[in-house]
């Protein structure tokens, strides 16, 4: 069984309930429910959150919704142990995390991410966006050298996870949770390639004003 999983926290403190700010009329949370439904590739889709209140748009688009223990929803909680008590309550073979804080990710990456971890043998699938640029890290080339200068075109592209999209097996996640290894990184791993325009994560207002922006002209 393939499951989609929404995440929707209500107490952000960044950006006070952003799941159910608007952009373009719609909220996100609605957006992501839409985006999974119009992917046509998963068995079931739930709505995961510590709140009711997102019971209602659940029940609006016909998909379910887990209700989460409230702790799992303040800012102490780890994205690994919601989605571990999750994946103990609901059975499945594959989980795809679907975010609406990611609100320019589209349909049809939805469905392309999905079919490709179903019909590999990955463990995790991760999506990230590619730069080529030059990149650093604690004052030190990451791909590149000072040595020389070099055009951006022949760099070695980074690939920077997005989490706007995640594929998990059922079965390997909990196995490394119940050794008390980390699980949101166990197994093979994969990594899938998404726009720039999808990987772009609403933390705060000044990223909802970007997204809005960039909505008009996609």
């Amino acid at each position: 069984m393939n499951v989609a999983m929404i995440p929707a926290r209500l107490g952000s403190q960044r950006l006070k309930k952003k799941n159910l700010r608007i952009i373009n009329g719609t909220t996100l949370i609605e957006r992501a429910i839409v985006k999974c439904k119009q992917a046509e590739c998963f068995d079931k889709i739930f709505v995961n959150s510590e709140s009711e209140i997102f019971k209602k748009y659940a029940i609006k688009h016909k998909v379910d919704f887990h209700l989460r223990p409230k702790n799992l929803g303040d800012n102490s909680a780890t994205s690994e142990e919601f989605v571990e008590e999750f994946l103990i309550k609901n059975e499945c073979t594959n989980l795809i995390q679907v975010h609406s804080i990611a609100p320019l990710l589209t349909t049809k990456e939805v469905k392309n991410f999905s079919n490709h971890f179903f019909k590999t043998d990955y463990d995790v699938l991760l999506s990230y966006i590619q730069d080529k640029i030059e990149v650093a890290y604690k004052n030190k080339p990451v791909n590149f050298s000072f040595l020389e200068k070099t055009n951006s075109q022949d760099l070695l592209p980074t690939q920077r996870i997005t989490w706007s999209l995640t594929g998990w097996r059922r079965s390997k996640f909990l196995k490394a949770k119940e050794q008390n290894k980390c699980a949101t990184y166990q197994g093979k791993i994969g990594f899938f390639e998404v726009s720039s325009l999808s990987g772009h994560v609403i933390k705060d207002e000044q990223d909802l004003k970007i997204a809005k922006a960039l909505i008009k002209i996609i």
